[in-house]
C-alpha cells in the first residue's frame, strides 16, 4: 500500500555508485563531481548527503533547489554527482519541457514575506506558457489573486505585464508612463493554502477489508452557553504542541468542515481542514453509522490489532498541526447484529428522491473556457424545465471566476456548489495540465459528490445545450452506471480522422460502440455499489505504466473497460458534434459540442459563432455571449458601488 515507507541504509542504496564516487573525488577538474561544505574544519558531527542526478530530468529541477538549502541554510556536507544520458534516440521526448522554481525560505528570512514568492526571469517570447503548482500532498493550492490567464501567458517583443493585458481586456489604447516604465514585464499570480488535508486509510477491524462508501465528517467543537459544566477543550499552541483550554459552562456542538467517503482501493479517504483540533466521525444519520462503529486499535505488519480493553467511540480527535500531515489509520467494526448487512443499499432499497433537480458537473481552466463554462450553465438553466445545480470543480478555477458564478447564478436562477479532491500521490500522476484535468473528469466520481446525490449529468465547458436535460436525468440506464454517446460516423469528410474505426479500437470492442465523453450522465449509486471508480483507477494504474496509453484519458477509460464495466449508449441527439457529425442531423441535435476538427484549426470562439447560430436556436452563440457579459458587467458594478 502507498503507506508501506521502506528506510534504506546509506551503505545500500550507494553501493553501486561506490566506485564512480571514489573516481570522482579523487579527479582533479571533474566536471561532473561537486563538493561543498566537507572536510571544512567543524568538528560536529553532520550527516553527509550525496546526491547523483541526471541533469537533464524532472527530478533535478525539484532537487536543485533543496540542494542548496541544505547547502546554505543547514551547512551539511554534500557531494554532487551528475549523470548524463549520453544519447537520447531521435524518437523519445524532449527531457526537460518545463522552467521549475522551488520556493524554500532560508532560516534567516522567515519573517520577510517578500522572499515567499518564486520568480522567473529571461522566459521565451512568443511562447504560450502554463502555470502549474507542485506540492505536498497535504496542500490544497488554489489562486488567490491573479490578473491574466494562467493557461495562456504569452510575452510579445512589446510587453507581457499585468497592467498591459488589463488595458487590452478593457480596450484600452494602452499603459501609463508610469507602468510602461515598472511594470512592462511584471506578471504576479498569487496563491492561498485554500486547506490542509487530513488523509489516511480505513480498515473494518472484522474482516480486514476496506469498508467501500463507509462516510466521515469531519467537524469542530464550538461552545454554547448551555450546560453548567468544565469543558476541556483541546487547541494548537503558537508553538505547534497541543494544549488544553478550559471553557466554563460550555458543551460543544458540531460544526462539520467537510466530509468524505472511504475508496476501496487501500481504504483511502481525504478530508479538507484547516490548522487545528477536529472530530472525525462516521457521519451522522447515514446508512454507515447504522451498521459500523469505531474502535481503536493499531496495524503491525499487516495485522490489525484492536484493543479491546478500550469500548467503541462515536468520535476520533485529530490534530492538524504542522503541514506536512501523515496518514492516519481509521478501524471500524460492525454493529451486533449487521454483521451480514451491505454498507451501500441494494437498487431496491434506494429511495426515489424528492429533489426534482437537474445536476450538472463540470470543471474549466483558463479564461476562455471559464467563458465558454458560463455560455453552458445559461444555456442548461434556460432550457431545463427543472430547477438546475451546477457542481464545479474548483481546483483550476480562476479567483475572478469564483467571485462572480454566485452573482450570476442568481440573477439566471440556478444553484452553483465548487467541489475539489487532491490527487492521492498513491494514484500514478499526470504533468500535463490537459491530462490533469482528464482525469478528475472520470476517476473521482464517486468521492467527488454527497453520499445522497443519486445521479449527476457530466456536460463539457464548450457545449450549448438545446434539449432539457432534466430527460437525460430521469433516462433508465438499463442496469449501467453511466451512460454516453457513441461517436457520430455521418460526416463523410472526416472518415479518414475516424481513429476508432481501425485499428486498436475496433479489434479491442469487438462490436461494441465507441463513445465520446464530452457529455454523459453517472448512476452513482450504482457507480458506487460496483466499485466502478476503484475498478477505473486499477485500470487507469495499470495502463499509464506506459505513457503512450490513453491518448485521450477521459474518453480511452471508460471504452477501454466496455467489457467490465458496462455502458449505456444514449440517443445519437444528446450530442452533435460538426466534426463527426453531418449537417442533415444538427436539427435534433440536443447538445452542441465545440470539438476540434482534425482536418483544420478553426478558433473556438469562431467557430462557437459560426456553428451556434441562425434558426435551429432560440439564441446564437452571440446573444448568449452577450447576456453573460452583461450578467458581469452588473455584478462589476455592485462591486464599485459596495466599494464607494
Amino acid at each position: 500500500t502507498f503507506a508501506n515507507y521502506s528506510k534504506i541504509q546509506r551503505s545500500d542504496a550507494l553501493a553501486p555508485y561506490r566506485d564512480m564516487i571514489e573516481h570522482s573525488k579523487s579527479s582533479e577538474d571533474n566536471w561532473f563531481y561537486f563538493a561543498w561544505n566537507v572536510n571544512d574544519g567543524n568538528e560536529k558531527q553532520k550527516p553527509e548527503v550525496t546526491v547523483i542526478l541526471d541533469p537533464l530530468s524532472d527530478a533535478t529541477q525539484r532537487a536543485g533547489p533543496i540542494i542548496r538549502t541544505l547547502r546554505d541554510d543547514f551547512k551539511l556536507p554534500i557531494n554532487l554527482i551528475l549523470v548524463p544520458r549520453l544519447k537520447i534516440s531521435e524518437d523519445s521526448a524532449l527531457p526537460i519541457t518545463s522552467y521549475y522554481r522551488f520556493v524554500a525560505e532560508p532560516l534567516y528570512t522567515l519573517n520577510d514575506v517578500s522572499n515567499r514568492k518564486a520568480s522567473f526571469q529571461g522566459l521565451p517570447v512568443d511562447q504560450v506558457l502554463t502555470i502549474r503548482m507542485d506540492v505536498p500532498e497535504p496542500w490544497d493550492i488554489q489562486q488567490g489573486h491573479v490578473t491574466q490567464d494562467t493557461d495562456n501567458l504569452r510575452c510579445d517583443a512589446q510587453s507581457c505585464s499585468d497592467a498591459a493585458y488589463a488595458a487590452a481586456i478593457q480596450k484600452k489604447d494602452g499603459i501609463s508612463e508610469v507602468e510602461t516604465k515598472t511594470q512592462l514585464y511584471l506578471t504576479e499570480v498569487e496563491y492561498n493554502l485554500n486547506s490542509l488535508l487530513l488523509f489516511g486509510q480505513c480498515y473494518d477491524a472484522s474482516d480486514k477489508t476496506p469498508p467501500n462508501g463507509l462516510q466521515f465528517t469531519l467537524s469542530e467543537a464550538i461552545a454554547s452557553q448551555n450546560e453548567e459544566t468544565m469543558f476541556a477543550d483541546m487547541q494548537v499552541l503558537s508553538d505547534g504542541t497541543v494544549g488544553q483550554k478550559k471553557t466554563a459552562n460550555s458543551r460543544t456542538q458540531d460544526k462539520i468542515m467537510s466530509g468524505t467517503l472511504v475508496m476501496k482501493t487501500v481504504g483511502y479517504w481525504q478530508l479538507q481542514s484547516s490548522p487545528g483540533v477536529w472530530q472525525l466521525q462516521i457521519a451522522d444519520g447515514s446508512r454507515g453509522s447504522t451498521i459500523y462503529e469505531l474502535v481503536q486499535g493499531k496495524v503491525i505488519d499487516g495485522d490489525i490489532i484492536v484493543d479491546s480493553n478500550t469500548p467503541a467511540f462515536p468520535k476520533r480527535t485529530l490534530v492538524m498541526k504542522d503541514f506536512v500531515n501523515r496518514m492516519e489509520v481509521v478501524l471500524v467494526k460492525r454493529r451486533p447484529d449487521f454483521e451480514e448487512t451491505e454498507l451501500l443499499a441494494a437498487e431496491e432499497e434506494v429511495k426515489n428522491s424528492e429533489d426534482d433537480v437537474v445536476h450538472v458537473f463540470s470543471l474549466a481552466t483558463g479564461h476562455l473556457y471559464e467563458r465558454f463554462l458560463k455560455i453552458m450553465m445559461l444555456s442548461v438553466t434556460k432550457r431545463s424545465s427543472s430547477k438546475v445545480k451546477f457542481w464545479l470543480l474548483e481546483n483550476f478555477l480562476s479567483p475572478s471566476f469564483k467571485s462572480s458564478a454566485f452573482a450570476m447564478a442568481e440573477r439566471i436562477g440556478c444553484e452553483v456548489e465548487f467541489i475539489t479532491y487532491k490527487w492521492p500521490e498513491w494514484l500514478r500522476g499526470q504533468s500535463e495540465k490537459q491530462r490533469i484535468i482528464w482525469g478528475y473528469k472520470i476517476l473521482f466520481l464517486d468521492v467527488l459528490f454527497p453520499l445522497d446525490l443519486q445521479k449527476v449529468i457530466y456536460v463539457d465547458a464548450d457545449q450549448v445545450v438545446r434539449g432539457d436535460l432534466k430527460e437525460l436525468m430521469d433516462l433508465d440506464l438499463e442496469g449501467a452506471p453511466y451512460g454516453y454517446t457513441p461517436m457520430c460516423e455521418s460526416n463523410a469528410e472526416t472518415k479518414g480522422y475516424q481513429f476508432w474505426r481501425e485499428g486498436f479500437w475496433p479489434n479491442h470492442l469487438r462490436g461494441k460502440p465507441y463513445h465520446i465523453s464530452a457529455l454523459y450522465v453517472v448512476d452513482l449509486q450504482r457507480f458506487r455499489r460496483e466499485l466502478v471508480g476503484d475498478k477505473l483507477r486499477a485500470v487507469y494504474q495499470q495502463l499509464t505504466a506506459d505513457p503512450n496509453n490513453l491518448s485521450n484519458l477521459d474518453q480511452d477509460l471508460p471504452n477501454y473497460t466496455q467489457h467490465q464495466i458496462k455502458i449505456h449508449s444514449l440517443p445519437q441527439d444528446w450530442l452533435w458534434c460538426e466534426s463527426w457529425c453531418s449537417d442533415d442531423t444538427k436539427t435534433t441535435a440536443k447538445t452542441i459540442d465545440l470539438c476540434n476538427n482534425p482536418a483544420h484549426k478553426e478558433p473556438k470562439v469562431s467557430m462557437a459563432k459560426r456553428i451556434i447560430s441562425g434558426h435551429l436556436f432560440d439564441e446564437s452563440w452571440v446573444e448568449l455571449d452577450a447576456e453573460v457579459e452583461m450578467i458581469e458587467k452588473i455584478y462589476l458594478d455592485s462591486l464599485v458601488a459596495d466599494s464607494s
